[in-house]
């Protein structure tokens, strides 16, 4: 398998060498062998000039352990060249940011669920291009969950944020080039595009199988663990429980001081949901919710993840917490990534009916059964947009 980044060093590159290039990467833009895109694009013997980087959320680094910590400006101090925060005062680059620049190249490795910033980045960036007349070249990435797997509800127009700027369901199955064909076309940028596309990289395939070391895209989805569990337990952050930041195991583990992690796993396991089991378990996050409190839970342990639906897991154990807890739960309240005024489980969820249906104790197969049909509906939609087999 060869990856956007190793296509556009051995031979696409060479178009651009009179273009000045702003690169929007962070420290999992690498290739087969850990080395990093800005060694590639500063290395004299390709010949390019770099007029700046661009950095997402968590830094262009990644050193931002925590959620909705920004990162500033600085110069790069071995290329001598700005780095520019796109997660700071500004998520879209200012006009000022891209004087020295002709081209955006984005490189960023995504983790396959609606619910994450990156994906917007690049779209904020394509929203810039369009405005100022340059161009975008995306150097596709895999998506780490499998391209074929379609689940969870459509996000509604109304709880669009930088968590969700479009209409897509949660777990969309698709890679960051096809992202941006989607987002360009379908939803409307229209800026000039080009998709720099992998070599050998399958559809069924998911991280364990692409045979690279895993780096970490943002700092609490440290393994493929992790980003399979996230379209359901990215969930938690929209309450008072814990997705296990400040551990080892986050979005792994899910809990709170005031669960009973015995009677929540055997609760969950009598579900019988396919591909995953339940265990108990007590965790002390060192920061954020909870910090320094001994939390009750379960780890989600996927046993089969082609038979693993991460999103229905996730909404039935947060129904399941949400009872257990009763007033000792409570929803997160505003601001939640620079939103304000609504609620930051309506935003991640998309849709303010699965709060709802919780709070009033109803079921939720309304919620999965619309989610189907909302599946299928995108499935319809993205086939437009999809570069592989």
């Amino acid at each position: 398998m060869k990856i956007g980044l190793e296509v556009f060093v051995e031979k696409a590159h060479k178009k651009y060498k009179k273009s000045r290039l702003g690169v929007l990467c962070n420290q999992a833009s690498v290739d087969a062998k850990l080395r990093h895109i800005s060694d590639h694009v500063s290395d004299k013997k390709l010949g390019l000039t770099i007029g700046c980087f661009l950095g997402p959320q968590h830094g262009i680094r990644g050193e931002k352990q925590d959620n909705m910590i920004e990162s500033t400006d600085f110069t790069d101090p071995r290329t001598g060249v700005p780095v520019y925060s796109l997660y700071s005062n500004v998520r879209e680059p200012s006009d000022a940011m891209l004087e020295n620049i002709d081209t955006f190249v984005v490189d960023l490795q995504d983790v396959g669920t609606r619910i994450y910033t990156f994906a917007y980045t690049m779209a904020n960036c394509m929203r810039a291009a369009k405005r100022t007349g340059k161009k975008v070249v995306v150097l596709d990435r895999p998506n780490p969950i499998d391209g074929v797997t379609l689940e969870g509800n459509c996000l509604k127009p109304e709880f669009s944020s930088f968590v969700g700027q479009f209409p897509m369901i949660v777990r969309h199955g698709m890679t960051m080039g096809e992202l941006a064909l989607l987002f360009n076309e379908a939803f409307g940028i229209g800026c000039e595009l080009e998709v720099i596309r992998m070599q050998g990289w399958k559809r069924n395939m998911s991280a364990p199988q692409w045979k690279r070391d895993w780096v970490p895209p943002s700092p609490n989805v440290p393994n493929y663990y992790s980003v399979l569990t996230f379209p359901g337990s990215v969930l938690f952050e929209g309450t008072n429980i814990s997705e296990a930041r400040g551990t080892t195991k986050p979005f792994e583990f899910i809990g709170a001081p005031y669960i009973n992690a015995d009677a929540l796993a055997a609760e969950m396991n009598a579900k019988k949901f396919k591909g995953v089991y339940f265990r108990a378990v007590f965790f002390q996050p060192t920061y954020q919710k909870w910090a320094g409190e001994v939390c009750g839970g379960v780890q989600i342990h996927v046993s089969d993840a082609s038979k693993f639906t991460p999103y229905r897991v996730g909404i039935h154990l947060l129904q399941a917490m949400a009872k257990q807890g009763g007033n000792k739960f409570s929803w997160k309240k505003p601001p939640y990534e620079y939103e304000f005024e609504k609620m930051p489980i309506d935003l991640i969820a998309g849709t303010d009916k699965l709060r709802q249906l919780i709070d009033s104790g109803q079921s939720l197969k309304p919620l999965e059964q619309a989610a189907d049909a909302e599946c299928k509906a995108f499935a319809k939609l993205r086939k437009n947009f999809l570069l592989y087999k």
